[in-house]
């Protein structure tokens, strides 16, 4: 798949309603868009060994037992704790290689096996820290994916969400902190990893490139396209980060003004 072929794929992607978002196919276009002309035999064989050694864990085992056992057990899929802001941990194909990543990324790769498997696994946008949501018998238990799958009880759910600034009547609600997130929000999470530790990291290319996959998979939401906008200019591609400031602008009424603004200032570089 080459970058061009894995926009087509985000802007397909985009297109579709929340409950056909395609997932792992979509954050395997991500990756080849950041880093074009590589391979999937990697990804593409562990899943299919990973769901085969969680189906037969299923047998005996419930899914919050055989879902961790299999990801973090058979095969050794973990969070990075030495190396936690490498870009590689938000790159879905560099995980599946080193098997080691951010929550949001893992998160990723747990879903897409326990769906193979029947599984109901949703992720959790949760402030600071990705979780995932897991239905059982007993009912929605959270999980962390970067910690082995580990089970996160109530208290800890809270005081995790005080500990990322939630204020108390929202970190004391079980059902907020439970509340599902769209796989499309999940996706856009770990594309915004990597947009922010390429500002942080004055890369405006990569920035760019992440902002665009950002506002291609949320092709309603103006904010990306001013990202976009932002990255284009510091790189010197005026008449490009017109162009973005034009989509934003499109998208929100109430973003027209600063869009204009920025235009006007944008063009008056260009004279």
């Amino acid at each position: 798949m080459t970058r061009e072929e894995a926009e087509q794929t985000l802007i397909a992607a985009g297109a579709a309603p929340d409950e056909a978002f395609p997932l792992i196919g979509a954050a395997f276009a991500c990756a080849i868009h950041d880093r074009p002309d590589r391979g999937l035999e990697v990804a593409r064989a562990l899943i299919e060994r990973a769901a085969t050694r969680l189906e037969e864990r299923l047998r005996w085992a419930p899914p919050q037992t055989a879902l961790p056992g299999t990801m973090a057990g058979d095969l050794g899929f973990s969070g990075d704790t030495t190396t936690y802001d490498d870009l590689d941990n938000a790159d879905i194909i560099s995980v599946f290689e080193r098997r080691k990543g951010l929550p949001v990324a893992l998160g990723i790769i747990y879903i897409d096996v326990a769906r193979r498997c029947g599984l109901v696994v949703r992720g959790l946008d949760f402030p600071g820290h990705f979780l995932l949501r897991l239905e059982t018998r007993d009912g929605p238990m959270a999980i962390d994916p970067f910690n082995g799958g580990e089970p996160v009880e109530t208290a800890e759910l809270t005081r995790r969400a005080l500990s990322a600034g939630l204020p108390p009547g929202a970190a004391g609600r079980h059902d907020l902190l439970m509340a599902p997130a769209t796989d499309r929000t999940v996706l856009t999470r770990l594309q915004n990893n990597i947009l922010v530790r390429a500002q942080q990291g004055g890369d405006d290319a990569r920035m760019e490139a992440a902002a665009l996959r950002c506002a291609l998979l949320n092709p309603s939401d103006h904010r990306f396209w001013l990202y976009v906008a932002s990255a284009r200019e510091a790189r010197g591609a005026l008449a490009g980060a017109l162009q973005a400031l034009g989509r934003a602008k499109t998208l929100d009424p109430d973003a027209a003004r600063f869009a204009q603004a920025a235009r006007d200032r944008l063009r008056s570089k260009l004279n």
